[in-house]
């Protein structure tokens, strides 16, 4: 079997993983990599005699492996054992199994299309078009789409030059942007079209994306205009650049006698997108 081969197996198996922006590192599903590595039914009772197994040799291992919220098979999070790049490694030396430097390769592959994303941040931008076409989005829709992510950084990194470090202080202030420019909380919108772990932007519609990446530019032009310092002085840009937003929210539905902030979600949002391209 040729090496693209192998690393395919990979690629098609639902190996579920989550990048750590600060640690610059996979964090990856430790029961996916068992049953793809084993082909075992029960890759948590094998899992968990693994534990055993580890900790009766004294290994280390067990004590540093954390838990994140995974999406299951059943559409709902879960605490779920996961290991970085490093651990992983270790902790594949303990299966026996002839797919192990396979999924050694794929493990580097991951790292160095991570690296190749930093590099070259089109290649990111290609591959988050790919997989949102793949999804079902419109073109259109897409393109608006990927727009916000580069704001949403801007808008970051101001944050991060403003001495705001932490992730939910990143969370408080997008509510208070979200809420003086929508009306609703960050979760009363999520609420309002049936969301609960899914992305709040990938559900938005497109005027949605726009008014919302307006509150978020407007923050970053202010802050960098006033150059705040530290959580309290953050919070009162986030309240200016939202009610830039809310202004030309009030605006648009005055004009076109339409509502902005609405149920839709992605799926209302495909399937409208599914039957304007069958109306064509």
């Amino acid at each position: 079997m040729s090496v693209n081969n192998k690393l395919k197996i990979f690629e098609e198996k639902k190996i579920r993983k989550e990048w750590n922006e600060e640690e610059q590192d996979w964090y990856v599903s430790i029961v996916d990599v068992i049953e793809a590595l084993t082909g075992t039914d029960n890759p948590r009772r094998y899992w968990s005699d693994l534990k055993r197994k580890l900790k009766a040799e004294g290994s280390q291992l067990y004590e540093i492996i954390v838990q994140l919220k995974m999406k299951s098979v059943d559409g709902k999070y879960y605490k779920t054992d996961v290991a970085n790049t490093k651990q992983l490694l270790r902790l594949i030396q303990s299966i026996p199994s002839p797919k192990a430097e396979p999924f050694k390769l794929w493990l580097a592959q991951l790292g160095n299309e991570r690296i190749d994303e930093v590099a070259d941040p089109e290649i990111a931008i290609d591959r988050a078009f790919q997989t949102y076409l793949r999804k079902g989005y419109s073109e259109k829709w897409i393109n608006q789409r990927i727009k916000t992510m580069e704001v949403r950084k801007d808008l970051t990194d101001e944050w991060h030059r403003s001495g705001v470090h932490e992730s939910k202080d990143f969370a408080t202030l997008t509510d208070i942007m979200t809420k003086e420019w929508s009306g609703k909380t960050t979760q009363e919108y999520k609420s309002l079209k049936d969301l609960k772990k899914e992305n709040l932007r990938d559900n938005m519609t497109n005027m949605e994306l726009v008014l919302n990446m307006l509150a978020e530019v407007s923050t970053t032009d202010i802050s960098r205009e006033v150059s705040p310092v530290g959580m309290h002085e953050s919070t009162k840009v986030a309240k200016q650049g939202g009610s830039v937003a809310k202004a030309a929210r009030e605006q648009y539905e005055k004009q076109s006698g339409k509502k902005v902030v609405t149920s839709l979600n992605a799926k209302n949002l495909k399937s409208l997108n599914d039957k304007k391209n069958s109306d064509v």
